[in-house]
């Protein structure tokens, strides 16, 4: 076998063969000609990619290897790693795009010869786009800075004009522990050599240009690669192939959301503390993301824009700036520049001169050794010197000090920044100069960590001729953009990223933030003096009661009403008593065989969109109506955080009679698709079965899947969650008519659960606002 063979997990074949990971094991076990790992682990072997696709196409599991999914696969087995793959595919991109007749010259010659000039060229387009390379500095063969290439000393001009150098913070400290945005889990000796190159502040280029050595192992892909970007365009073709690398390594990276990053960008570029005196809306001319991670947040930035990051881990530092070149379809004469470099920001910034219009920044949380210790007399803490505990407000500060006067900052915190003890100093001072402009609450799931209502925090940059302006606008989003239907479960019942109404949360936040009036339960304009109390909590729940259930006690009647209705439609669908007989012995067949007959189809929910409804696997499991999403694609890349804009896989549109259940947590659901949800896309975690009508009744179906006994025989219980295999589930053959019968009862069942689940929600919702009623004083008892 070649030494450059590409491999692939069984993962891989799993999603070549549009299976799941059991079904590979299967195969491993049943089929003694199943191809012989060539690598990896004994718990996580590799294939040769070219033996898999010949099985499969033997077994008639596969007609062909999507182009894609064959470019991904040369990414993931690259002999030098997926990341060093990348970063050759994006400046080979980048030569695709920029210069499309030098490298259709270079594709008509040899591997060997390409790899040998290509390092010229690259470094053309590299220098067009992200500015020339730092003289003297040690070049990484893989085009990334790695810890050789940290410098401690020199400087250089960026791309914003303004000489950067290391600082006085560049001097060995204190680890620091976790690397901004990513996750490395290293420790010993590899966590003390990150950590120093954390502290160093790179003046160089964020991406090397790779030598010949190294491009000659990557001319394939690269080939491959251009071939992908004449189908779907260069930027896309790298959005796709960096969503998938954050999809294989979730817990490596935390992602910046899409649909939160237009948030930040929105609220950075509109309102009045921004708004130019003649009115109007005032382009954003230099933004800069200090923690940048994937670059998200760079992206979302409407208009032309100098953008300008750091990041501290320098591979991820490679691929942002990679990313946000091949942003946009402009020239790099009329594309403003793009400034990437790698360090930490806090102990190393790499920008200490500059002077910019917006930050948006969304940092690392609780971070205990932030460099506290080594950062005691830096200047940048004008409003107190944090906490080791406030790494946050360490960040808050590094953001204002590097805005111009009057400038805007947007920071994603956490809830618990705003109020504990230790930062109470902190935020007491930058309310007095009136830095602190607004704290919004978000709802639960709009970013990492899903599970907590983070916090949004406004900031403009005091000085000059700007007077502070003494109040605080508080907004709580945090029941916002959960279903909107009638009845539907209110958000703060369970938080979901895939259930957000993102548009719903946009519009709630940027009409506070433009009005800035006092709206019940939603916003308020509090005076700085009733803030600065002993605690300075800023925590808008404590300042915003959430008003009444129902629209306060005037609503509490139409809720009444709306239940008794929903109680008799409760009795009128209950069913008959039961009418027992002996257990039945049909004759079974499964999933599996009805899919390989060609009487049904079976598709996986790839979570990809684009903008429309997406049907999750809290709607399947809930009753709810689909809502429209800002885009779930693969690791929030083209939605999170992901690598916005990416292109995964194509979304799967639901039809009607199709039957989707989940495939995570162990229940039993399955949900037949009807006009209102027709449309839609299919979500993560869920399978969609498609019938044939002519052979299988679908309520007949979705009915049999959810048999408890049925759902048990076709779970795995390998990890903490049970995993359903959707082909193992099981059938009775039975004639079409008979199916109907069952199918009507079991249609029947579906509109009494429904119905159920409508009359809970309203009483719920009577009981707790009977209660706020009473408490406060708007129901009388009686």
């Amino acid at each position: 076998m070649p030494e450059q063979t590409t491999e692939v997990t069984a993962a891989g074949i799993a999603r070549l063969a549009g299976v799941g990971r059991a079904a590979v094991s299967n195969w491993r076990r049943r089929h003694a000609d199943f191809p012989k790992p060539v690598g990896g682990t004994e718990t996580s072997p590799s294939f040769a990619l070219s033996e898999v696709e010949q099985w499969l196409r033997d077994q008639g599991k596969l007609s062909e290897v999507p182009l894609r999914e064959r470019v991904w696969q040369q990414v993931a087995g690259h002999p030098e790693g997926a990341v060093t793959a990348l970063v050759h595919a994006g400046c080979g991109l980048l030569l695709v795009r920029d210069r499309p007749t030098t490298w259709l010259e270079l594709a008509a010659v040899s591997d060997e010869r390409m790899a040998a000039v290509l390092p010229h060229a690259v470094e053309h387009v590299l220098t067009a786009r992200l500015g020339p390379d730092a003289p003297g500095d040690v070049h990484s063969d893989a085009g990334v800075h790695g810890p050789a290439d940290a410098r401690s000393g020199g400087s250089v001009h960026s791309g914003t004009g303004v000489r950067t150098g290391t600082g006085a913070h560049a001097e060995a400290g204190a680890h620091v522990g976790t690397a901004v945005h990513t996750g490395t889990g290293a420790h010993g000796d590899t966590t003390a050599h990150a950590d120093a190159t954390a502290r160093i502040a790179h003046t160089a280029r964020a991406v090397r240009t790779p030598s010949a050595d190294a491009l000659l192992l990557s001319v394939p892909l690269l080939r491959a690669v251009a071939e992908l970007a004449a189908e779907i365009g260069a930027g896309q073709t790298f959005e796709f192939l960096l969503g998938r690398q954050l999809d294989a390594n979730p817990r490596q990276y935390t992602l910046t959301p899409p649909g939160l990053a237009g948030l930040m960008a929105a609220l950075a570029e509109t309102g009045k503390d921004t708004d130019p005196p003649g009115g109007g809306r005032r382009p954003v001319r230099s933004v800069l993301d200090p923690a940048a991670g994937t670059g998200t947040l760079l992206r979302a930035v409407s208009g032309p824009a100098e953008l300008l990051a750091q990041e501290a881990d320098p591979s991820l530092a490679a691929l942002t700036a990679l990313r946000l070149a091949l942003h946009g379809d402009g020239s790099a004469r009329t594309t403003p520049a793009r400034t990437v470099r790698a360090g930490d920001a806090l102990r190393a910034d790499a920008f200490p001169g500059l002077a910019v219009d917006t930050v948006l920044c969304h940092p690392p949380f609780n971070q205990r050794n932030w460099g506290h210790d080594e950062l005691a007399y830096d200047p940048r803490w004008e409003y107190g010197f944090p906490a080791r505990t406030e790494s946050e407000l360490a960040w808050v500060q590094h953001a204002l000090a590097r805005l111009r006067t009057g400038g805007t900052a947007v920071l994603l915190m956490p809830p618990a920044a705003a109020s504990r003890r230790s930062g109470r100093r902190v935020r007491a001072d930058l309310l007095r100069r009136g830095a602190l402009r607004a704290v919004i609450a978000l709802p639960a799931g709009t970013a990492p960590p899903y599970g907590i209502p983070l916090h949004l925090w406004v900031l403009r940059k005091p000085g000059g001729e700007l007077r502070p302006v003494p109040e605080l606008l508080l907004v709580d989003t945090t029941d916002t953009g959960g279903p909107a239907a009638p009845g539907a479960a209110p958000a703060s019942t369970g938080g979901g990223r895939d259930r957000l109404d993102w548009p719903a949360v946009h519009t709630a936040v940027l009409d506070a933030w433009r009005d800035r009036a006092d709206r019940p339960g939603v916003s308020r304009v509090v005076p700085v003096i009733e803030l600065l109390d002993d605690d300075v909590d800023l925590a808008p729940a404590r300042h915003l009661p959430r008003p009444a259930a129902g629209c306060g006690a005037a609503g509490l009647g139409d809720v009444r009403e709306r239940l008794a209705e929903a109680l008799r439609l409760t009795a009128d669908l209950t069913p008959p008593p039961a009418e027992l007989a002996a257990p039945a012995h049909w004759p079974l067949t499964t999933v599996g065989e009805l899919a390989r007959a060609g009487a049904l189809s079976l598709r996986a929910g790839t979570g990809s969109t684009t903008g429309e409804r997406v049907l999750t696997e809290h709607d399947v499991l809930t009753g709810t109506v689909p809502t429209a999403s800002s885009g779930i694609t693969p690791s929030g890349t083209a939605s999170s955080g992901t690598a916005s804009s990416a292109v995964a896989d194509d979304p799967v549109l639901l039809e009607p009679g199709d039957v989707v259940v989940p495939v995570l947590g162990g229940g039993s659901a399955a949900r037949v698709v009807d006009e209102e949800t027709a449309g839609a896309a299919l979500g993560r975690n869920l399978q969609l079965l498609r019938p044939d009508p002519a052979a299988i009744d679908p309520w007949f179906l979705a009915g049999f899947l959810r048999g408890t006994a049925n759902n048990r025989r076709a779970s795995s219980y390998a990890s903490t969650a049970a995993r359903l295999d959707a082909r193992r589930l099981q059938l009775p053959r039975l004639p079409l008519a008979e199916q109907q019968r069952y199918g009507e009862r079991f249609r029947a069942l579906a509109a009494f659960e429904d119905a159920l689940r409508t009359a809970g929600r309203l009483g719920g919702q009577l009981v707790r606002g009977m209660y706020d009623g009473l408490t406060d004083g708007t129901v009388t008892p009686r």
